[in-house]
């Protein structure tokens, strides 16, 4: 019997979650709660009810699927021409993917057999012998570092940053690519403390590729009244042009390639 998962969405022919022209599978639950996330309806591991809105009103939709290993796979391999001619493939991302282990490392030994580029999105946060058994089936990984304080990540994430550290870490000795990927959050991980720790940190990760700066944007604003839900950067407007400017110069002051989004 196929092993099954939940995720939440698939995006098609995406450009920002790996190299060439992608497929990306948002994994259902996580075990972060971020202040600033812009996917809420992807944290919380079960089906829910989300509004969805039509030119008659709001209507009730079910946000997330229980989805076979092999019917997922089906959907993806649709495209393995894209992938061939772009270098692409498929990223999995969430939510966390690490959050179902078993559904994930099923999709990736397929996507091995079929030889589909395999990226992982994560977190971080997860047990490290998860990450072990993740790790030898994907050919990249993007990982966020948020906050390098463990008292402050608590503090706007619900969980330590001691895990993530370590991951990383592994990840990094490992040998998989590696691209870190840096929320810029106004009055939360935009000070010059935080950023110069995470660049300090960076350093020491032997197989980074460069590290990519997300600030924080208003996309996924709506999804909170359509869950219900209250927002917690209700009001936050996006850091200004100037200060990513600045991030992005002091990273590459400190030698890493930099990007601007993801």
């Amino acid at each position: 019997m196929s092993i099954e998962g939940t995720i939440f969405r698939i995006k098609k022919y995406a450009l920002h979650d790996g190299p060439g022209i992608r497929t990306t599978v948002f994994l259902k639950g996580c075990p972060l709660a971020c202040r600033w996330c812009h996917n809420p309806e992807g944290i919380d591991p079960e089906p829910q009810t989300m509004l969805r809105d039509t030119t008659h009103g709001t209507v009730p939709e079910t946000v997330g699927q229980r989805i076979g290993v092999a019917e997922l796979i089906r959907v993806i391999e649709k495209d393995q021409l894209f992938y061939d001619e772009s270098g692409g493939g498929v990223t999995f991302s969430g939510g966390e993917p690490l959050a179902q282990p078993d559904f994930l490392e099923a999709l990736l030994r397929d996507c091995n057999r079929r030889e589909i580029h395999a990226t992982l999105d994560t977190s971080g946060f997860a047990p490290a012998a998860v990450v072990r058994r993740i790790l030898p089936r994907v050919q990249r990984v993007l990982c966020d570092l948020k906050i390098m304080d463990a008292v402050d990540h608590r503090r706007v994430t619900g969980v330590g940053n001691t895990p993530i550290l370590k991951n990383l870490s592994l990840m990094a000795a490992s040998g998989v690519p590696l691209r870190l990927r840096v929320p810029l959050i106004p009055k939360m991980t935009d000070s010059d403390a935080n950023l110069t720790a995470i660049a300090r940190f960076a350093a020491t990760l032997k197989t980074i590729e460069g590290i990519d700066i997300l600030p924080f944007h208003r996309i996924g604003e709506q999804k909170y009244r359509r869950l219900g839900r209250e927002n917690p950067m209700a009001g936050q407007l996006p850091p200004a042009a100037e200060r990513v400017a600045a991030v992005q110069a002091m990273f590459a002051t400190a030698g890493f390639h930099v990007g601007i989004g993801g």
